[in-house]
């Protein structure tokens, strides 16, 4: 049985290590190059507003936002491609459960195409899948949802640059110092390793901490495999990607 955490227990406004970070300004990926700062980082305590809890609760969703084979489906269809459970813990940098975080995520469908008015991929739609859903962790942080594994798609950064089939996340915690917008990768997809927006991280061990192992004991038999990823908010060991070095 789930045991509550109060907010005073859990979270902390831990600094980033900017060693830990990716550099801002990395060529190879070329919308770094305007998008990164063109002046030196500034460093602002953190205000009242941002510290201040926002309020999530399961009220507010939907019966089947965490289901995206059938959340977007007709009724007696279901969206294609090999059926996967993603499921995990939010916890702060000392392992502390962030209980009642809003989880969104996104992703391409199973042929990596999205549903978006200027997706140029020329992979099919499937009419049954939306691509995005959302959830909320119980009192321990655990979470989970059930989706189609994506596929990889090609995206005009160089002459063949193909991005690993991912699945985007933004992660509220218990405040909205403690937003996280990330991305999930498969153990084993070749792709990674040859993707220059993974090329920014700087360690194997950042990799990693991006990189969902396939979890058998969690499958189920004759449905669905599974798939652990975990997160942690803020801190020197915080699950990383789009933010800036500074925070929120």
């Amino acid at each position: 049985m789930s045991t509550r955490k109060t907010p005073s227990s859990v979270g902390g406004f831990i600094p980033r290590d900017r060693n830990w970070q990716p550099d801002a300004l990395t060529p190879p990926y070329k919308t770094s190059i305007k998008r990164s700062p063109q002046s030196a980082l500034l460093s602002f305590p953190t205000t009242l507003s941002e510290e201040t809890s926002p309020v999530f609760g399961q009220s507010m969703l939907g019966e089947l936002d965490n289901d995206l084979i059938h959340n977007f489906a007709q009724p007696g269809e279901s969206a294609i491609g090999p059926r996967i459970i993603v499921h995990g813990r939010v916890m702060d940098e000392n392992g502390r459960a962030v209980p009642d975080a809003l989880l969104e995520f996104w992703q391409a469908n199973a042929g990596g195409r999205y549903r978006h008015k200027k997706e140029s991929y020329l992979a099919p739609l499937d009419p049954n899948f939306g691509g995005c859903g959302r959830t909320i962790t119980d009192g321990d942080g655990n979470y989970e949802f059930r989706t189609i594994q994506p596929g990889p798609y090609p995206w005009p950064n160089g002459m063949n640059d193909w991005r690993p089939a991912h699945i985007h996340f933004s992660v509220f915690g218990h405040s909205f110092a403690q937003r996280l917008i990330t991305q999930m990768y498969f153990e084993g997809d070749p792709h990674i390793k040859l993707c220059p927006i993974v090329g920014v991280l700087k360690t194997q061990e950042a990799i990693d901490a991006l990189t969902a192992p396939l979890d058998m004991n969690r499958t189920v038999p004759m449905d669905s495999r599974a798939y652990k990823f975990d997160i942690v908010l803020r801190g020197r060991r915080q699950t990383y990607f789009e933010n800036r070095k500074e925070g929120m």
